[in-house]
């Protein structure tokens, strides 16, 4: 059986999407290191979705539509976006990560409560108690929610989705892609939603073997920095931003040298 299909089931088998949720984006008093490293996401979606538009910097990013690429179920890098963006889409690489954020979009019992990162976002915005408001502005903004296979050369979920203006890919490729030419032709192809001179965002771990959720251990493609810039350039853009956190999450959980934060521009003209 084919490595990749293989990895993909197992997700999709073991995978829970509200143990991961609860392991790796609840704040909480129990692991400064996951909240350290939640404020640094944070803290850089802010900068890049309002002060860059307010400041008008090159690597500040705005327009009409926001494609999220994800692989996990999670609404934090959507907090300042949905200021900036018109409309969002989601696309996730598992069925029960879209159920997981439905719940939330919907309001349904038993949804992740994000209340208190989104009052994290609300107070870098200068106001933490209009955090009801921005969980209702995100709700609004979030027009789709689809499933779909980024690793497929002309995947059929993104043939009705307009151009974007901004594509946003967090913790997915690395989790799905079976080694490095896999993970370049997966870019690529994502890479062909967005406009020429739009925006690509990335969160990725970096020199990541694997990830826990619960009792289950995960496989994850080791990136070094070298390595990722290669790919992203590769893929048709100029990077603008490059940051990493050393801050780490404990080993137990994942082993890893840090968090990395990727702001580039696609080139016009530029083939992906």
């Amino acid at each position: 059986m084919d490595q990749s299909r293989t990895k993909k089931e197992a997700l999709e088998k073991l995978f829970d999407p509200k143990e991961f949720l609860k392991t790796y984006y609840s704040f909480d008093s129990t692991s400064s290191e996951k909240n350290d490293i939640l404020m640094f996401l944070l803290r850089n979606f802010f900068k890049t979705f309002i002060l860059g538009i307010l400041h008008s910097k090159p690597d500040g990013v705005k327009g009409n539509t926001l494609i999220r690429i994800g692989g996990v179920p999670s609404i934090l890098e959507l907090l300042s976006a949905c200021e900036s963006s018109k409309e969002i889409i989601i696309t996730q690489n598992r069925a029960r990560n879209c159920q997981e954020l439905q719940k939330w979009l919907k309001k349904e019992p038993g949804a992740f409560n994000w209340t208190p990162v989104v009052k994290y976002a609300c107070e870098l915005e200068g106001d933490r108690k209009k955090w009801a408001e921005k969980e209702e502005k995100l709700r609004r903004t979030v027009k789709q929610v689809l499933e779909c296979d980024v690793t497929k050369f002309n995947p059929v979920t993104f043939a009705s989705l307009p151009p974007a203006d901004c594509l946003l890919i967090c913790h997915c490729l690395e989790g799905i892609c079976k080694d490095l030419s896999t993970y370049r032709a997966a870019l690529k192809n994502v890479s062909s939603l967005l406009k020429p001179g739009g925006h690509l965002l990335m969160v990725t771990p970096m020199k990541c073997s694997h990830f826990v959720v619960g009792q289950h251990k995960f496989p994850c493609l080791f990136l070094e920095k070298e390595v990722l810039e290669e790919a992203v350039k590769e893929a048709g853009y100029d990077i603008l931003q490059f940051e990493v956190t050393p801050i780490c999450h404990p080993a137990s959980l994942v082993e890893h040298e840090g968090i990395c934060y990727l702001v580039a521009s696609k080139g016009k003209g530029k083939e992906v």
